[in-house]
C-alpha cells in the first residue's frame, strides 16, 4: 500500500507565531489609545492635586496621616472626573475649534469619557467616605461643584468663581481628613482658590485670545498672593517660622511661584494672543505646586512643603508631552 496522500480540497496548515507585523500594529494601537486618554484626563495637571491635600493637612499642626493619602487619592479622583465631564461636555465647541482632541477626533468615545466621569466621581466620594465623615461632608460639595461647572456653570459668569471654590473645597479637603476640622485651612483655601479665580478668567481667552485685562489682573493678584506668602500674621492660621531656614524656604517657593505663573502673564498681558493666554494658563496651572508648598511652609511644615515643591520637575517635564489645558 502506498501512503494517502492529503486531499487536494484539505490542504495541511501549520501554526505559525504571531506576524510581527501584527503585534507592532497592536502595540502602536495602544500607545496611542493610551496617549488619548491621558490628553483627555491632562496627566501633567495631575501633579497640581496632591498638594491640595498636603497643604491643608499642614493648616492642622498634625503630621499625614493614612487618612490624609485617602484624601488625595479622593482629589485625583475627583478632578480627572472634571477633566473627563469637561471634553464630554464641549464636544460641539471642541469639534470646531480644537478638532485634534480625543472626543471629536475618534480617539476616545464620548460615552467612554462620560462613563469615566461618573466611574471616577463615585470612586473619589468612596475614598473620601474611607476618609472620615468630615471628609465626605468636603468631597461631596466638591463633587456637585465639579459637575455644576462642567455641565452649567462653565460659560457663565459664575465658572471662574466656582471653579475657585472647587479648588479651595480640594484643600479642605485634606484639613478635614487629617485633623476632622475645615477652620484652620480657610486661609490656605482663600489664597488658593484667589489664584485659581484669576488663571481661570484668563484662560476663556486662550482659544480666541482677549484683552490684556485679564492677563494684568491675574498678574496682579500672582504679585500680591507671593508677598502675602513672604509674611506670617499670627491670626491666619499661619505656624510663626523661629528658623531662618524655614523663612528661606518660604521665600523661595513664593519666588517659584511669582516666576512660574508672573512671566507668562505678563507675556499675555504685552500681546493676548491665544497661544500665549494658552502659555499663561498652563504656568498658572503649574504654579499652583510651588503656592502648595509655599503655603505648607507657612503653617511649619517644611517636609510636607519639599515633597510638594519635588512634583514641579515632573509636572513641567510631562506638560511638554500632552498639554495641561
Amino acid at each position: 500500500m502506498t501512503p494517502r496522500s492529503p486531499r487536494p480540497d484539505r490542504p495541511t496548515t501549520t501554526r505559525s507565531p504571531q506576524s510581527p507585523r501584527v503585534s507592532t500594529t497592536a502595540r502602536v494601537g495602544a500607545r496611542a489609545g493610551a496617549r488619548a486618554w491621558a490628553e483627555l484626563l491632562r496627566l501633567p495637571a495631575l501633579f497640581t492635586v496632591p498638594g491640595d491635600a498636603l497643604a491643608g493637612a499642614a493648616t492642622t499642626g498634625t503630621r499625614p496621616s493614612p487618612r490624609t493619602l485617602l484624601a488625595i487619592a479622593s482629589s485625583l479622583c475627583l478632578y480627572e472626573a472634571g477633566m473627563a465631564l469637561n471634553d464630554w461636555a464641549d464636544q460641539t465647541e471642541d469639534a470646531l475649534e480644537r478638532p485634534h482632541r480625543p472626543l471629536p477626533s475618534g480617539r476616545v468615545r464620548p460615552s467612554a469619557a462620560l462613563a469615566a466621569a461618573g466611574a471616577l466621581t463615585a470612586a473619589g466620594l468612596a475614598l473620601a467616605a474611607r476618609a472620615g465623615r468630615p471628609a465626605l461632608a468636603v468631597a461631596a460639595p466638591l463633587a456637585v461643584t465639579v459637575w455644576a461647572y462642567d455641565l452649567a456653570l462653565k460659560r457663565t459668569p459664575a465658572g471662574p468663581a466656582a471653579m475657585a471654590t472647587a479648588r479651595g473645597l480640594d484643600l479642605l479637603l485634606g484639613a478635614t481628613a487629617t485633623g476632622g476640622s475645615a477652620r484652620p485651612a480657610l486661609p490656605a483655601a482663600l489664597t488658593l482658590a484667589t489664584h485659581t479665580l484669576a488663571v481661570t478668567t484668563v484662560s476663556r481667552g486662550e482659544t480666541r485670545g482677549g484683552a490684556p485685562l485679564a492677563p494684568l489682573a491675574a498678574l496682579t493678584t500672582t504679585g500680591t498672593l507671593a508677598w502675602r506668602l513672604t509674611r506670617t500674621p499670627g491670626a491666619s492660621g499661619a505656624v510663626p517660622s523661629r528658623h531662618p531656614a524655614a523663612d528661606a524656604l518660604r521665600t523661595a517657593l513664593a519666588a517659584a511661584f511669582v516666576t512660574t505663573s508672573g512671566r507668562p502673564l505678563l507675556h499675555a498681558t504685552l500681546n493676548p494672543s491665544p497661544p500665549l493666554t494658552q502659555r499663561a494658563v498652563s504656568g498658572g496651572i503649574r504654579a499652583m505646586i510651588p503656592l502648595q508648598a509655599a503655603l505648607a511652609a507657612r503653617s511649619g511644615a517644611p517636609a510636607s512643603a519639599l515633597l510638594t515643591a519635588a512634583l514641579a520637575p515632573a509636572a513641567r517635564r510631562f506638560a511638554r508631552k500632552v498639554s495641561v489645558t
